[in-house]
């Protein structure tokens, strides 16, 4: 190891502060770009569209929330007419929420934007540099346990 590398420990310690600054950076790009939808709102209707619909609990249970923040928040995104719930065909005792038209359409102009967001932070990279930071993330975030936030 020469003088300029951080070692293992130091390695750990940047990926720590990076993260948080990228995490603190999303949520303030998140609120300047949709005001009207907060990174819980895009990340709770992302979870929804992802998988065509789910309980709250699942949604609970999946980010390891209490039941209470979870309803406040479905709550919030119900009002504004981005989710609804509906009967579970299979079991009509269960409620299962969805996204509505409206909320297909703002989540979709909020992934566009995000999406040239990207695109503009990264023009500079190569396409080996941008192949591997894909890699690494996926490969961070397949160590994760599901739900787990850090």
């Amino acid at each position: 190891m020469t003088e300029n590398e951080p070692g293992r420990d130091g390695s750990i310690e940047i990926i720590q502060r990076e993260m948080t600054a990228f995490a603190r950076r999303a949520r303030a790009s998140a609120a300047r770009m949709h005001p009207e939808l907060s990174l819980v709102s895009f990340t709770l209707l992302s979870h929804l569209e992802d998988r065509g619909g789910c309980r709250a609990t699942d949604l609970a249970a999946y980010y390891t929330l209490d039941k209470s923040t979870i309803s406040r928040q479905v709550g919030a995104l119900e009002k504004a007419g981005l989710v609804e719930r509906r009967l579970d065909p299979d079991d009509h005792r269960v409620q299962v929420l969805h996204l509505t038209e409206r909320g297909t359409g703002l989540l979709k102009g909020v992934t566009d934007s995000r999406r040239v967001a990207f695109r503009e932070r990264l023009a500079g990279w190569s396409g080996p540099d941008l192949e591997r930071f894909a890699e690494y993330l996926l490969r961070y975030n397949a160590g994760a346990p599901e739900g787990e936030v850090s």
